[in-house]
């Protein structure tokens, strides 16, 4: 108890010999304060006489009092203010040498409480965890974070060692760590956290700091944030910008690069992303203008999409690439990297450079065509014509796109539709149609299947090809052969007629001599000449006749005989039998008498020939009989046949097997063009015994061809 009234009493003391020294101060510096006026007085005591003459005599003295107030005034404000101060560090004083009461303890002990807690919820509120380790990893403080994440409570959490709670770090880790920290008294970086009952790890940015307690180390806190999210993030944008094709890069505005992908690195042809990060970017540009009309775009818009640029390879090769790329800027505005994506577009350019040749190829190709080719979908519009359309039916492309045949084009329509259908896979058919000046001429239509992706007919495509000169040439050809067949039977013709002429001529002069009995025998031997002269000249005359436009029905039988009987007289000549047998059942077949003719003379004048050739006398065979929906008028002769060799030409124009003078060589190519107008065909095939079969098949009407059917059922 003494010595605590001591201590105030010592403490007063000592206040009282510094208010003394504090006034001894002032007044010494006050004196000095006077001292130092007149000194300075005497050393400008020249100059102060000089100003005062150009100055009042009082000015002088007036200035110095002022400074002296105003320093008096500044002064005596400092002391009230340290007085204050004084009193106080007085109460201050008399405050701590009283003993505190209970009151002022509980009041003071809830103060800490209540600061404690604060703490407390401050650290728990934080997303992060935060952990007090002692140096040993004893857990000495943690917030809710980080029960949370343990999945424990503060009670099984303080005081426990971190290993009950993490597999990874080990123990051993956490030593190796250990002297690095305490040398550095902190650390910070990215740490890999396997958890117990956790199979995937986590990935936390940690920062750890050195406690220290009374001079010594005492433990670590340790700030841990979850960054596996983020790390994940990172991981499968690094795997994505490592996997992609195209090439992916950062570069700064002075033109060096900042990253790139692989992708880009074997586009440019460089070895390692670090031997392409050694070469200026503008050293990649094959122009450097290109360079800077796209650093400019960028800077002005930010954004560049697909601009196509040319780039030269590690090679020296050049490439064409698509480049989008954008302007990064920081919160200043300025632009601190570039980022986009290159696609080699080299070998697309190539590609579209070679289809642009193939459809120009193309282009003109359908344009130099002789064929108007015309494409029709499975509705039967046209929705393509090349530019031959125009000469060959006066209408311009545009004009026939999206219209349909007309009623003129019956027959291209019906091909057209059989085509679509199914019905047929490639077709042809001619038809006469008038030429947009009013000029008729014959067209010849070919269609075909136009198929799809899965093989299904979605269309027609059609050639349209003008035969008006062609068909004109093919009927002055078919009458010349016509007239060398005339010729041919010309000879047969004068004794054929001479002898039922002379037989005329004797029963007219018998007639002058006979008696009445006698001359009815030889007029009716007179009136069977005669007609047998009259057949001869009819049979003549309907053979030369020209053909009469459109077909007719045609009765096959009476056709081959007049046939035979225009060649009777070369065959009895040449000493060959005909072995015709008629079918009187067969039905009529559509079709022009002339040229049917013409195909019959034809294939008998060839048999003829062709026994000539090999013996004095031979038999040439006619038969007829029923297809399925048609007939056939079969020639047989027996002669040489043909040689194997022949076999795939003998239907070819000017093509003979006869010696020079034996014939034109356009007798069987004519007959193949008369039949195929007619929808038939003609076959050969070698006779069994030798010779030759030439089978002409005529198809009947779809009416006709039933009731052939129905005939045939019964007899099978």
């Amino acid at each position: 108890m003494d010595l605590k009234r001591r201590q105030p009493e010592d403490e007063a003391s000592r206040l009282s010999r510094l208010d003394l020294e504090e006034s001894r101060l002032w007044r010494i510096a006050l004196l000095f304060i006077a001292l130092l006026g007149v000194g300075v007085g005497a050393a400008v005591w020249d100059n102060l006489t000089q100003i005062a003459a150009h100055l009042a005599v009082f000015t002088i003295p007036v200035s110095a009092a002022v400074l002296v107030i105003v320093f008096v005034i500044f002064s005596a404000r400092k002391r009230r203010e340290i007085a204050l101060l004084r009193a106080e560090l007085r109460g201050v004083d008399r405050a701590i040498a009283a003993p505190p009461t209970e009151g002022q303890l509980e009041q003071m002990l809830e103060l800490i409480r209540r600061s404690q807690k604060g703490f407390r919820d401050l650290v728990d509120s934080f997303d992060d965890v935060v952990l007090a380790l002692s140096l040993d990893g004893t857990v000495q403080a943690g917030n809710r974070a980080a029960t949370s994440l343990l999945k424990t409570d503060f009670q099984n959490l303080i005081f426990h060692p971190i290993g009950e709670f993490v597999v990874r770090p080990t123990g051993a880790d956490a030593q190796r760590m250990l002297p690095r920290l305490l040398e550095r008294r902190s650390w910070s970086g990215i740490v890999e956290v396997q958890l117990k009952d956790e199979v995937k790890p986590r990935f936390f940015d940690c920062s750890a700091q050195l406690i220290r307690k009374d001079g010594r180390d005492a433990g670590v806190s340790v700030w841990a944030r979850d960054v596996t999210d983020q790390r994940e993030r990172e991981f499968r944008f690094t795997e994505l910008f490592e996997s992609l094709h195209e090439g992916v890069y950062f570069s700064t505005p002075n033109g060096q690069w900042l990253d790139a992908n692989q992708a880009l690195v074997n586009m440019l042809g460089y070895q390692s992303k670090s031997e392409l990060q050694s070469v200026p970017v503008e050293q990649i540009y094959v122009d450097g203008s290109e360079r800077a009309g796209w650093i400019e775009d960028l800077n002005r818009y930010s954004v560049v999409l697909d601009r196509e640029i040319h780039l030269r390879r590690k090679d020296g090769r050049e490439i064409i690439c698509l480049d989008s790329a954008r302007a990064i800027h920081n919160a200043e505005g300025r632009v601190v990297r570039f980022q986009g994506t290159l696609i080699d577009i080299t070998q697309r350019r190539e590609i579209e450079s070679k289809l642009r040749d193939q459809q120009e190829f193309s282009r003109r190709l359908i344009e130099c065509f002789p064929d108007a080719i015309l494409v029709l979908d499975n509705e039967l519009s046209y929705t393509f014509a090349s530019p031959r359309i125009r000469e060959i039916t006066g209408f311009d492309p545009e004009n026939v796109i999206g219209s349909d045949p007309g009623p003129i084009e019956t027959e291209p329509a019906r091909l057209y539709h059989d085509v679509l259908t199914g019905a047929e896979k490639i077709g042809t058919t001619e038809y006469i149609a008038r030429h947009r000046n009013g000029k008729w001429q014959t067209l010849r239509c070919t269609a075909s299947p136009l198929v799809g992706e899965n093989d299904e007919i979605v269309g027609v495509v059609a050639s349209i090809r003008d035969i008006t000169i062609s068909k004109q040439l093919e009927q002055q050809l078919v009458q010349a052969e016509r007239l060398a067949a005339m010729g041919q039977m010309i000879d047969g013709f004068a004794h054929e007629l001479n002898n039922p002429l002379t037989a005329i001529m004797g029963a007219v002069d018998l007639l002058d001599a006979s008696d009445v009995g006698r001359s009815q025998k030889h007029l009716k031997l007179l009136k069977e000449q005669a007609r047998r002269a009259v057949e001869i000249v009819q049979n003549l005359l309907f053979f030369s006749r020209p053909p009469v436009r459109g077909n007719t029905r045609v009765n096959l039988n009476e056709l081959i005989q007049r046939t035979l009987m225009l060649h009777q007289y070369s065959l009895r000549l040449s000493n060959i039998t005909v072995d015709f047998l008629p079918e009187p059942s067969l039905p009529l077949v559509e079709g022009d008498a002339n040229q049917l003719m013409q195909v019959f003379l034809n294939l008998v004048i060839n048999a003829e020939q062709a026994i000539r050739s090999l013996r004095e006398r031979g038999t040439i065979r006619v038969r007829m009989g029923h297809l399925d929906s048609g007939l056939s008028v079969s020639f047989q002769d027996d002669g040489p046949g043909v040689p194997e060799e022949m076999l795939t030409r003998i239907f070819d124009p000017f093509y003979s097997t006869k010696r020079p003078g034996g014939g034109t060589g356009m007798g069987l190519s004519v007959a193949m063009g008369i039949v195929k107008e007619h929808g038939g065909r003609i076959e050969f095939q070698p006779a069994p015994g030798g010779g030759a079969v030439f089978t002409v098949q005529l198809p009947l009407r779809s009416a006709e061809a039933a009731k052939v059917a129905a005939r045939a059922e019964p007899a099978n």
